[in-house]
């Protein structure tokens, strides 16, 4: 046989884990054999903003999956209420639990009917991946308990007693509790296969720290980050624009508890600052927007004056950021030096506004972007925490390790917002320090900026370049995660008049309905086959205005449904899921959560509808994945290393299996 020189240096090396034919060949039946599983089921999230409770109902709940496994196993002999009870467990199983030995006149039989109803849905769960990875996915405590549950038929008479014996044990020894909880967060974990985030994990709601805290020890995830996400990156990178943007959110949503006891950072120098800069001021138009939580007028005005303080701070930081980068082509932006502080009056792209708010006492008309002491005082204090903060480099280094700008998976393309064309849909060339970039060439540039910014040798030029951009790609134009003319922040705040707000999209928005754009996009990333997508967020789909989320004939999902609350009037549901199951792709649209207490109390589900979006004409096997083309790979290795061990190329050893012996 012939093979290169690099070929054979490869197949030693793939011989020290299969040294012979035999380890070889079972390890070649086995993979043939994953081959033909069916494709497991992915869930497609974005733009969770915050909303802890009602992502991980949806997480432990799989948008509906498990209620609907119930319902096919267990329709005609339970009825709804114990199918409801049921799922309930197994959403939120120590919760429950509490409840039901609470109520329960005959525990030990709860347990054993409640047992082996669970056995039963994990089997079906499990059914469709092979018995090494669910063997890997089994909690350690009960692995050789649940392999036994899992594999032995009780409609084999000589097996039924030997399945009773094992769960009364386990309910004699006082494990019931133990072993309910692991099988139901087994079911849970293997009803997702694989989970997407497309973006927008921070800002606007209470707990984006939980939802962190979640995703990090996930069994299987990705994320691609969105410009919220990106901003935070950027604040624990030390971008002072970036930091004074999040705490200016979280004042505006009333969630800057997640700042000091989410991420221990120090917020008191602003708080003593605002109260002696604006005690005078009414700062009501800094209110915060606190939905669903009542707030003292004491706290609301606290707020406000802190919401104001840290917005002008913002302000004259970003006029430093935008001086400093000419090239951004942001002068547009630099308001503070347009303001007419006699008149009360503001001049934007050539027109006059009337502002609404004319307290300025810390702005010099003279020089409007320097920072007065006790404002650099606070931004260097405020710098220090999110530099300092354990929790958040925790989250960052997840971000890193799970996520990109874009990725491809499955012939879909996943971004979080947009990619930059021309009026004519081609791709629009974005400079970044003098260089032209598009499409897949700039999100990849975009993803190592963001990494030099957090990971990179602080005494380089590029260093500081990569630093300054993180801001620039929560809010500039030509950003792939913004990719509208402006932010319009000083218009929300000190302007009344609507017209002053407008914010324009770029061309993607308008051209995203084309299905040949969308054709032209996925062709310029590489992404191939039969049926492919491109997936995003960023935008909330206004359905009460008719839109729909499934454009360009089928080639386009924009799944930003309002997860977060603040756009559930505007979009008139709470949530998209996605999913993408072995028979096609399943949209599912969410009514808003109640609350956990309600669900585990009450059995409240998240109500929500499925749409069929794309059906499959077979049902999609591991082998038309992208985990089965590298499978197919193997195989081809495997069978070159077994043709080396015949023709004595390579020579075969025994086979041994891991221990101490050398």
């Amino acid at each position: 046989m012939n093979i290169s020189t690099d070929q054979l240096r490869y197949l030693q090396l793939l011989a020290r884990d299969f040294p012979n034919i035999a380890t070889a060949s079972t390890e070649i039946i086995n993979l043939q054999a994953i081959l033909n599983l069916p494709k497991g089921t992915e869930h497609f999230l974005a733009d969770l903003h915050g909303e802890y409770d009602a992502f991980q109902h949806v997480l432990r709940n799989a948008s509906g999956a498990i209620k609907r496994k119930v319902g096919e196993i267990y329709n005609g002999t339970l009825s709804n209420d114990d199918q409801k009870e049921l799922c309930t467990l197994i959403y939120y199983p120590e919760l429950k639990l509490e409840l039901i030995k609470q109520n329960a006149s005959d525990i030990k039989n709860w347990y054993f009917v409640t047992i082996n109803r669970l056995v039963r849905v994990c089997r079906s769960v499990s059914s469709k991946y092979s018995r090494s990875k669910v063997s890997k996915a089994l909690p350690d405590d009960f692995s050789y308990i649940i392999q036994e549950l899992l594999h032995e038929s009780t409609l084999d008479p000589n097996k039924q007693a030997y399945v009773d014996v094992i769960v009364r044990t386990i309910i004699d020894i006082d494990r019931a509790d133990h072993f309910i909880i692991a099988i139901c967060y087994l079911i849970q974990q293997l009803t997702i296969d694989k989970l997407h985030i497309l973006g927008d994990v921070f800002d606007r709601g209470p707990n984006p720290d939980k939802i962190m805290d979640i995703l990090c020890t996930y069994h299987n995830f990705d994320i691609q980050w969105g410009n919220h996400d990106i901003l935070w990156m950027g604040a624990a990178s030390g971008n002072d624009c970036c930091i004074a943007n999040v705490l200016r959110i979280a004042l505006r949503y009333a969630n800057h508890s997640v700042l000091q006891d989410g991420y221990g950072i120090n917020i008191l120098p602003l708080a003593t600052f605002a109260m002696s800069t604006y005690e005078n001021d009414d700062c009501s138009r800094f209110y915060p927007k606190a939905f669903g939580s009542i707030l003292k007028e004491n706290d609301a005005k606290l707020i406000g004056m802190m919401h104001k303080a840290i917005t002008i701070i913002q302000l004259k930081l970003e006029g430093q950021m935008i001086k400093r980068h000419p090239e951004y082509g942001m002068d547009n932006r630099l308001l503070l030096e347009k303001i007419d502080f006699e008149k009360a009056k503001v001049t934007i792209d050539g027109e006059q506004y009337d502002l609404c708010d004319t307290y300025f006492p810390t702005i010099n008309p003279d020089d409007p972007y320097r920072l007065s002491d006790e404002e650099q005082n606070i931004v260097d204090s405020l710098h220090r925490s999110f530099r300092r903060s354990e929790k958040l480099k925790n989250h960052m280094r997840c971000l890193f390790r799970h996520g990109c700008v874009y990725t491809i998976s499955n012939s879909n393309l996943l971004f979080h917002a947009s990619i930059p064309l021309n009026e004519d849909g081609t791709l629009k060339t974005v400079l970044i320090n003098g260089v032209g970039y598009q499409g897949k060439a700039l999100f990849e540039k975009v993803g190592s900026m963001i990494r030099e910014a957090y990971f990179g040798n602080e005494n380089s030029p590029s260093y500081r370049y990569s630093l300054d951009y993180d801001w620039y790609l929560w809010c500039g134009p030509d950003s792939p995660v913004f990719d509208k003319n402006k932010m319009a922040t000083f218009e929300d705040y000190f302007i009344l008049d609507k017209a002053a707000k407008k914010e324009i999209k770029g061309n993607y928005y308008i051209l995203r309905d084309n299905e040949a754009v969308c054709d032209y996009i996925l062709d310029q990333f590489g992404v191939t086959g039969q049926h492919r997508h491109i997936i995003n967020g960023h935008v909330p789909v206004r359905t009460l205005k008719g839109e729909q989320p499934v454009k360009a004939n089928g080639k386009m999902m924009v799944i930003d449904g309002g997860f977060s609350k603040a756009y559930q009037p505007k979009t008139g549901t709470a949530g998209y899921t996605l999913v993408y199951h072995s028979r096609g792709f399943q949209l599912v649209k969410h009514e808003p959560f109640s609350s956990i207490e309600e669900a585990v109390a009450q059995g409240h589900d998240i109500e929500s509808t499925t749409q069929v979006v794309e059906m499959s004409a077979y049902r999609m096997r591991v082998k038309d994945t992208d985990i089965g083309r590298e499978i197919s790979k193997q195989i081809e290795d495997l069978q070159l290393l077994l043709q080396s061990y015949r023709s004595g190329l390579i020579n075969e050893r025994e086979y041994q299996r891991a221990t101490n012996k050398k």
